[in-house]
């Protein structure tokens, strides 16, 4: 994957970074764009090849953990992991999904839980074993208060729903109220927490529906992409040779979809010291798109 930082620095210097879902598209472009502005970084991912490759790419001070995050154990053992590895733990983005898409008439019981499990119960039990280390209040060598941030990935969705995906825009909503609600709580250890609320980005998820890119997640095995039925309805090319190059996209006042390393950036923003004074909240990183994926 081609990827240039938008900006390199030292403001995270210091500091260590977990980004779920680190080893391709969004998550993979967040992932250099901490490592390229000072954190270290553990890229965890439920595809090792993927997340060694990333990892090699990124160099630096940079660890994977390759591990099903639907899985109740695994968060535990990430947190401890990145714990153990890197000393300490600053930043948390919770950027690891994918969509199963069908009309609510056709959707399975299972398609919903699995949207509900990765999408909002991975992100708490995640949150859940990080709170021993982020509720630790303590100062840092300088005697400033030692800040510490998490960021979610939302979607549009969990506001305006999502045609044909009830349960994706259902599990992002209920991230959005575990955004803020954990804001309230961990205020007073000055931590921040706050969602990205996407619009159409251009990644492999957001791609044709295809058979040779799967997913394996929670004993399935799930075709990765949108529906071409759906992409048509939405003005997209469904034969674009970059998936990740930015198209026109008439419902955004910008006129285009979003780029990962948009993305990206608006994630490091929300991660470094920039945003210190920025807790509860849920940016739309969307190009002005207005209303839903109907």
């Amino acid at each position: 994957m081609n990827f240039t930082p938008t900006l390199t620095s030292e403001l995270l210097r210091g500091k260590v970074a977990l980004v779920t879902g680190g080893a391709q598209g969004i998550g993979r472009a967040t992932a250099e764009t901490l490592a390229a502005n000072g954190a270290s970084v553990c890229i965890a991912d439920v595809d090792p090849a993927r997340a060694e490759a990333a990892k090699a790419e990124i160099g630096g001070d940079t660890s994977i953990f390759a591990g099903d995050l639907v899985d109740p154990a695994v968060p535990d053992a990430l947190i401890e992991h990145v714990i153990r590895t890197h000393g300490q733990l600053d930043i948390i983005v919770n950027g690891a999904g994918y969509s199963w898409d069908a009309p609510v008439h056709r959707m399975s019981d299972d398609q919903f839980q699995a949207m509900l499990d990765i999408h909002l119960l991975a992100p708490f039990r995640i949150l859940r074993a990080a709170a021993p280390h982020f509720r630790d209040s303590a100062a840092n060598g300088s005697g400033r208060t030692h800040a510490r941030k998490v960021v979610n990935v939302a979607s549009l969705s969990a506001s305006w729903g999502n045609h044909g995906a009830a349960n994706y825009a259902a599990a992002k909503a209920g991230l959005v109220g575990l955004t803020r609600t954990l804001a309230s709580e961990w205020g007073r250890f000055n931590v921040t927490v706050n969602a990205v609320s996407f619009g159409i980005i251009q990644t492999r998820l957001g791609a044709p529906l295809s058979s040779n890119e799967t997913i394996k997640t929670g004993g399935r095995e799930i075709p990765l992409g949108i529906p071409d039925k759906t992409l048509t309805a939405l003005g997209l090319d469904t034969n674009s040779p970059d998936i990740f190059a930015a198209q026109p996209l008439q419902r955004a006042t910008l006129g285009r979809t979003g780029t990962i390393q948009e993305a990206a950036d608006a994630i490091f923003w929300l991660a470094s010291p920039l945003s210190d004074y920025v807790t509860g909240q849920v940016i739309a990183v969307s190009g002005g798109s207005r209303g839903g994926f109907d």
